[in-house]
């Protein structure tokens, strides 16, 4: 179980006795736990960061749900996020939201989150409820439809849960 806490200048997580501090540098631009679960709720896709045995890293553009403070994606069962994930599950996922280039000001209005947490593969009774998330959040319009595709896809889709455990947000608007 982690804690989470946002201060004015840090951003605090605590894991048992662990205690990890993050200080961002321009704190005017901090968004507050709010503002980032808000951002966290409405992206429309993130880009998880992994690494495999060597190293190396790997980034990739996903669509996503959030519930309760943990990010949950699906994909097929096997592939290079899942190689990755099994040799190392720490990992990142980034969301941006709003931009808008300020041309005659060489700078640009934005508004984005970094989470850290651990990669967590989930079991066949734990996949319906993150899927009919994903239904609710992108197919709004067709639940029934949404919930007969769950039915038949579901043991050949791999859910993801990404138990976050650290989280900034930063935007300049």
């Amino acid at each position: 179980m982690y804690e989470i806490y946002v201060t004015l200048k840090n951003i605090i997580c605590r894991k048992d006795s662990e205690l990890y501090m993050k200080t961002m540098r321009r704190i005017e631009r901090q968004m507050n736990e709010m503002e980032v679960l808000d951002l966290l709720k409405k992206g429309e896709y993130g880009i998880l960061s992994t690494c495999d045995e060597d190293n190396q890293p790997y980034g990739i553009p996903l669509s996503y749900v959030l519930i309760d403070k943990n990010i949950y994606i699906h994909c097929a069962g096997v592939g290079t996020k899942i190689d990755n994930i099994s040799v190392n599950d720490k990992v990142s996922f980034t969301v941006v939201g709003k931009t808008k280039v300020l041309k005659e000001q060489f700078s640009v209005e934005y508004e984005s989150v970094v989470a850290f947490g651990r990669a967590i593969r989930l079991a066949e009774e734990e996949k319906y409820e993150p899927l009919m998330e994903f239904i609710r959040k992108y197919s709004p319009e067709f639940i029934e439809e949404g919930q007969l595709y769950i039915d038949k896809a579901k043991k050949i889709t791999t859910l993801i849960k990404i138990e976050i455990y650290s989280f900034s947000g930063k935007h300049r608007i």
